[in-house]
């Protein structure tokens, strides 16, 4: 039995939760391949407790965190309306295959279209085809407003040294 939960980063239970997966995912090849650093260890929790435009859910398999979403709340100039960006989608790997992903999927965007946002938007990278793939079968696709044009590409530039 999963419980999916809206995560209250003042629990203990929660915090540790989220903070265990994150370094779970950190140090998958598809999260870069190394743990978070120590300052992303001490300061993540406390630092999401001072944003009101971050929602986190946690999926436990009893009492053992499964699974972990984090979507930030961001603003379409184009639809004049606020979206959510799924920023974190994490499955512990003994817990992969089970649906997870799309019971994370289904609440964010059932508390998407209770807010009035206009859409929900997420990164993946190229190559992780098993999360394209659960992303695909849950509706998304890569972004274009003109095929003639291409699709959107998601780029950054690092201010961290």
């Amino acid at each position: 039995m999963f419980t999916l939960v809206e995560t209250d980063l003042t629990n203990e239970k929660h915090a540790n939760a989220y903070l265990s997966l994150m370094s779970h995912y950190a140090c998958d090849p598809m999260g870069g391949g190394e743990d978070l650093s120590d300052f992303a260890k001490e300061n993540l929790v406390s630092s999401l407790l001072k944003r009101d435009d971050v929602i986190t859910l946690l999926i436990f398999k009893e009492d053992k965190p499964a699974a972990l979403l984090t979507a930030i709340e961001g603003f379409s100039t184009f639809y004049c309306k606020p979206l959510f960006n799924i920023h974190d989608v994490i499955v512990f790997k003994a817990f992969r295959g089970l649906g997870l992903t799309t019971m994370l999927f289904s609440e964010i965007e059932k508390i998407a279209k209770q807010r009035k946002y206009c859409k929900i938007t997420l990164e993946v990278l190229s190559g992780n085809e098993i999360a394209k793939n659960a992303y695909k079968k849950l509706g998304y696709a890569d972004y274009q407003l003109d095929p003639a044009q291409g699709n959107a590409l998601f780029w950054s530039k690092s201010l961290v040294k």
